[in-house]
């Protein structure tokens, strides 16, 4: 497997470095990231190491082949290394590149078409987070919650279309004016699946879809935007059981708001930017009800370090009462949220080396009343190629 990987990585590599392709018509980056992750807590302690491979392609159709207003994208992944969250037993993870099932993936493969100078569609394998339910200024926090809302990310059959595993979808994007406002739709398979997973892509949408819009304004003073999500397809309860002791079913659903404000951006001063999330679901489906995320990243904290950026977060996932009630039945007294600290620091030491260390702390882990915090100490090594 790793082997078939370095081939298509020194492919790319040298189809980028051909004379004849124009670097605006085809773009590759190679970056690999490993991560090093120390837990702490009561039981005591453990170190995992991560790796995380992205090769990435974005080819200019109109350039390359006279399709006009046409745009692909091809995006690789490979995960290696341990599991930390078996270790620190929280619900919304501690690591954005922690994998269940370490392997080569197909993450994203799709053709975009411009529709005008203000729409477009996209087809193909589609990574929802990538549009949807995002903020530029929580992008340097590692902990998973801060990279979608956790009541959306623990639906589907194999979790929505996001990090790891995508699936087969169509979104349509359509600008509203000529200041940032945008409205944006996408259908999904509900059973995410890809190239490289064991399920391979699910082509016949039998587990129903996933339809997600948001409408906002971005520029770059900042982003304002709501959205909503849904499955065509009912869900079982996670607590309640009809008549026959089957799970109840229903409509799997939720709507969240994102907000972002760029509070200083001027040359020779840091730059400070702060975002804030909400979010809530059915509160039936999944053991989340709704949670929340807040924070601020500084860009140039310290003079002379025009790449630096320091970042702080603070989220709470709120606990599903289904969830207690299961909880409750196996005698552990529940807390109404996970509550979680993270703060962190990049810096670019090489135009190819990255160093970030990072600390969390994690409150009432997996909404558990008795268990004490979790400390999550880590240093993420990024190699840009």
């Amino acid at each position: 497997m790793r082997n078939r990987l370095f081939n298509v990585v020194a492919f790319c590599i040298a189809i980028h470095a051909h004379p004849a392709r124009s670097e605006d018509a085809f773009q590759i980056s190679v970056v690999e990231t490993v991560d090093v992750v120390a837990i702490s807590e009561r039981a005591g302690d453990d170190v995992f190491l991560l790796d995380n491979l992205d090769v990435v392609a974005d080819l200019d159709l109109d350039a390359l082949l006279g399709w006009s207003g046409g745009q692909a994208h091809v995006h690789v992944l490979n995960n290696l290394g341990g599991v930390p969250n078996d270790r620190a037993a929280t619900l919304q993870g501690v690591n954005n590149i922690e994998v269940a099932s370490q392997r080569m993936r197909l993450f994203e493969a799709w053709v975009q078409q411009r529709l005008g100078a203000r729409t477009s569609v996209r087809i193909g394998l589609y990574d929802l987070n990538s549009e949807f339910y995002s903020n530029d200024a929580a992008g340097l926090l590692i902990a998973p919650a801060f990279g979608v809302g956790s009541e959306i990310a623990a639906t589907g059959a194999n979790g929505p279309s996001i990090f790891p595993s995508t699936a087969l979808a169509v979104r349509i994007e359509r600008q509203l004016d000529t200041r940032g406002s945008y409205a944006r739709f996408a259908v999904l398979n509900a059973a995410a699946g890809t190239l490289g997973d064991p399920q391979g892509v699910n082509l016949d949408f039998d587990s129903g879809a996933l339809l997600i819009g948001e409408v906002g304004i971005a520029n770059e003073r900042g982003k304002l935007g709501v959205g909503g999500w849904g499955y065509t397809d009912r869900h079982d309860d996670i607590h309640a059981t009809d008549g026959a002791g089957d799970p109840v079913q229903r409509t799997a659903w939720g709507v969240y708001a994102i907000g972002e404000v760029q509070l200083r951006d001027r040359e020779g001063v840091p730059g400070i930017a702060a975002f804030a999330r909400v979010g809530i679901s059915d509160g039936r489906t999944t053991q989340f009800r709704g949670g929340w995320q807040a924070g601020v990243l500084m860009t140039r904290p310290f003079p002379g370090r025009e790449d630096a950026q320091l970042s702080f977060g603070v989220n709470q996932a709120y606990l599903a009462h289904g969830y207690r009630r299961l909880l409750a039945a196996d005698g552990i007294e529940s807390v109404a949220a996970e509550t979680a600290f993270e703060l962190t620091y990049s810096d670019r030491l090489a135009p190819w080396l990255s160093v970030q260390p990072d600390l969390q702390l994690v409150v009432n882990p997996a909404g558990e009343r008795g268990r004490g915090a979790v400390l999550v100490a880590g240093l993420r090594t990024t190699f840009e190629f």
